[in-house]
């Protein structure tokens, strides 16, 4: 009886013994489950597992770097002021190419008389016989190239065919003669008209006024 009972308590101890060890195991596998996976509660990780600190980005290597790119809005200001100085500098060209164009045929249609007025003039004191019979007119710039030119406009009022001779000045804003132009007609028939056109060379600025100084009939 006594060998039978002896058996069974260490048997029974067995058993807890056993019991005892597998919790233990498995507590020891759920803390380290715990410290493994558990973080937010969603399975990613944020705490210092190596999920958490493979997700951080690492920063760019900047050592090489000699300043900063240029912005896609500063690469369309240089482009945009690059466009503007090109189609200036055509403009400018325009500009240029028209004025020496009405220059040219102002001079072919004039020149002869100019000469003639200029050496008649020569012989006048004073400002001519025939300021009356002569006016001038400002050309738009737009249609002489950007050059300051005036219309003269010789009228014959006298009853006889007559020639004339006029002087015009350019002056700046002091009233100093900058530039003088001689224009002129030829054997103009009683009541006719004729006008020929005086052109300022000198720059557009400072800006002249033309003034008729002097006008022979001749």
């Amino acid at each position: 009886m006594s060998r039978r009972t002896y058996g069974d308590s260490r048997r029974g101890s067995r058993t807890r013994t056993g019991a005892a060890l597998l919790a233990t195991l498995t507590c020891g596998a759920a803390l380290v489950s715990c410290g493994t996976d558990s973080g937010n509660g969603n399975g990613n990780g944020n705490g210092n597992g190596a999920a958490s600190a493979s997700a951080r980005p690492s920063a760019p290597v900047t050592g090489s770097f000699s300043g900063s790119p240029p912005s896609a809005m500063a690469s369309a200001a240089s482009s945009a002021v690059a466009s503007a100085r090109s189609s200036a500098s055509a403009a400018a060209s325009s500009l240029s190419a028209a004025a020496s164009e009405f220059a040219a045929s102002v001079s072919a249609d004039t020149a002869r008389a100019s000469a003639a007025a200029e050496a008649e003039l020569k012989k006048v004191h004073g400002g001519g016989n025939a300021r009356s019979e002569v006016a001038m007119t400002g050309l738009p710039r737009g249609q002489t190239g950007g050059l300051l030119a005036v219309l003269v406009s010789i009228t014959n009022k006298t009853d006889k065919k007559a020639s004339y001779a006029v002087r015009v000045d350019f002056e700046d804003a002091k009233g100093k003669v900058v530039e003088t132009r001689f224009v002129g007609a030829e054997n103009l028939q009683p009541g006719k008209r004729a006008q020929p056109v005086a052109i300022s060379r000198q720059p557009t600025t400072p800006q002249l006024t033309p003034r008729l100084t002097q006008a022979q009939r001749y």
